[in-house]
């Protein structure tokens, strides 16, 4: 039997896992990547990328990859009974601004998604290893003793001081730590397939019927094939095989022109919302399905799962190297509550695509205004009609260097560590420079200029006034003045 060390171990390698990989990656801490499946997932199931998770992506240094791999929500297409049909936008939204560069999303399938991700993570000197499977664990106290299991029989022992499991929502480390998961069934079930067909142009989301008898052709971009969506009965054995796919999408959508070719993955599955009673137990976490799950309406389950592992990434690193235990607490705190509102969207969305066909989506979907006002990292010191307020989304703003190049904000913010805004101080700083903090002061004579009134507008800044952002790109402290005592008392106990 093997053994080995390594500060973390995640179970899971999906979106979340890879995503919580690359970020101990580039923060140069040890971990271990494993699946219990033979390989990487190969469907759609996921097919959403909102803008805070592009600029999440942008962050990790894959968005431009993702863009040029994926494409836009084309229009939704629903046709009548006669033949004829209706058109409307999937997505609304408004033009991208200074703060928000990012303003619909994008539309690509899972499987290359998590296939970017992976060539990141291999480009940081990674890759999961895949066939797997976590049997058991126990926790002691300073870390985790995992067992893993291959499909030849070998066995490796894991000390590991965390485990995250990033397992799906059959989760095996939710279980063993008998994590309750209450909730309920949608009462409803549903087939997703993703198809080579002929018969439909890929200018649109192809939608017929409503309630139990709809059906819908959505192309997949940067594939050549179409992502096939529809209810099915609730009980019985569901026919999936290529004949009846063929069958029942002559029957629903009253054509018999649309010639299917080929099925390359598929799966029926059972409408549930569900949230995990913890994130944590002692030195076990759990994100992504594992935590959550809910109806797929609204593109939010993978983006979620990006964003619980986004959050405790940065924040497992700088425990590795330090900062208090503690800090890992916050991840429940902050992610919970997200999770728990996710999940009511989602349900409201789906009651409107049942009853009304509805699929259009909104401002609410995007995932930009989601933040941690409440957590115990948000230390506010302005007013409550200030624009934003700590726990806030920090914004992206366009400035310019010292030296006359343009910088955006959030091209700052990509190392991942604090960031210190001082805005057009009156004098010298008093926040001494420390491991793992940049301090950027912007004015006529700092490193950044404000030409535009950007930063000005989206923070509403006025001189002398601080805002401290958090690695994770929200902001941790809002701040008349960096010489006030409650700004300062955070940073000594925030910081390494």
């Amino acid at each position: 039997m093997d053994t080995i060390n390594t500060d973390i171990l995640i179970c899971g390698a999906g979106a979340a896992g890879l995503t919580l990989a690359i970020e101990l990656a580039r923060r140069h801490v040890d971990f271990m990547l494993v699946d219990k499946i033979d390989g990487p997932f190969s469907g759609s199931r996921g097919k959403g990328i909102q803008p805070r998770t592009l600029e999440i992506f942008e962050a990790m240094g894959v968005v431009d990859r993702m863009v040029a791999a994926g494409g836009a929500y084309p229009p939704q297409r629903k046709y009548r009974a006669d033949g004829g049909y209706d058109e409307q936008p999937s997505t609304e939204g408004l033009a991208p601004s200074p703060a928000e560069p990012y303003n619909l999303p994008l539309m690509l399938p899972q499987y290359l998604t998590e296939g970017i991700l992976r060539d990141r993570l291999a480009e940081l000197g990674h890759a999961p290893r895949f066939g797997q499977e976590l049997t058991g664990f126990e926790q002691h106290a300073d870390g985790v003793t995992a067992r893993l299991a291959r499909a030849d029989g070998t066995t490796t022992t894991v000390r590991a001081r965390y485990l995250v499991g990033a397992d799906g929502g059959r989760s095996f480390v939710r279980k063993a730590l008998a994590i309750d998961f209450p909730g309920e069934s949608m009462k409803m079930r549903a087939m997703v397939a993703d198809l080579s067909l002929t018969g439909l142009d890929r200018g649109a989301w192809h939608r017929w019927g409503d309630g139990p008898g709809q059906i819908s052709l959505c192309p997949l971009m940067g594939t050549d094939l179409f992502q096939l969506q529809m209810p099915v009965p609730l009980e019985g054995d569901i026919d999936t095989s290529d004949a009846a796919l063929a069958a029942v999408i002559a029957a629903r959508t009253g054509r018999a022109d649309i010639a299917l070719h080929a099925v390359h993955w598929r799966s029926v599955y059972e409408m549930s919302s569900r949230l995990a009673d913890r994130y944590r137990v002692g030195r076990v976490f759990i994100a992504g399905d594992a935590a959550h799950v809910h109806p797929p309406t609204g593109g939010q389950g993978l983006n979620t799962s990006v964003q619980d592992a986004w959050n405790l990434g940065w924040k497992l690193a700088a425990v590795v190297d330090g900062a208090p235990d503690a800090l890992l607490d916050t991840y429940e705190a902050e992610r919970r509550e997200v999770a728990a509102a996710m999940l009511g969207l989602a349900g409201k969305l789906l009651e409107a695509a049942r009853t009304r066909g509805d699929l259009r989506r909104g401002r609410e979907t995007q995932q930009l205004d989601l933040g941690y006002r409440t957590s115990p990292l948000a230390c506010d010191a302005r007013g409550d009609d200030a624009i934003v307020r700590a726990g806030d989304r920090a914004p992206d703003a366009p400035c310019r260097g010292a030296a006359g190049q343009p910088l955006r904000l959030f091209t700052l913010l990509a190392a991942g560590g604090w960031t210190l805004l001082r805005y057009e101080p009156d004098g010298a700083g008093v926040v001494a420079p420390r491991k793992g903090l940049r301090i950027v002061t912007v004015g006529m004579d700092g490193e950044l200029r404000d030409d535009g009134g950007h930063l000005r507008t989206a923070y509403g800044f006025a001189p002398g006034e601080v805002a401290l952002i958090r690695p994770d790109g929200y902001i941790g402290a809002l701040a008349s003045d960096e010489r006030g005592p409650a700004l300062n008392t955070y940073i000594a106990n925030s910081l390494i």
